[in-house]
């Protein structure tokens, strides 16, 4: 394997950790009627490659569930990085 997809998977790895923690804490800060993280930081994270992780998590503990802008905006963007992954692997 080389350098560039060796590390390319661990940022990928640490970058939907992260992103699937912030998706909880703001679950959590929501139900405790506090302070919130931005959604612009939320589609930040999904831009920088934690898409998937945001998306499965908000499945799972019905977060933004009924915010479009997360429901059909996250696999548009999902799917632009498998397109992404492709083109570069090819």
């Amino acid at each position: 394997m080389n350098y560039f997809l060796f590390f390319a998977l661990i940022y990928l790895i640490i970058i939907n950790i992260i992103t699937a923690v912030v998706t909880v804490i703001d679950k959590k800060r929501a139900i405790k009627n506090k302070w919130r993280i931005r959604e612009k930081t939320l589609i930040l994270l999904a831009l920088f490659g934690g898409g998937i992780s945001e998306y499965l998590t908000m499945k799972m503990i019905h977060h933004k569930s009924k915010h479009k802008k997360f429901m059909i905006g996250l696999p548009f963007i999902i799917f632009a990085h498998i397109i992404l992954i492709i083109l570069l692997i090819l």
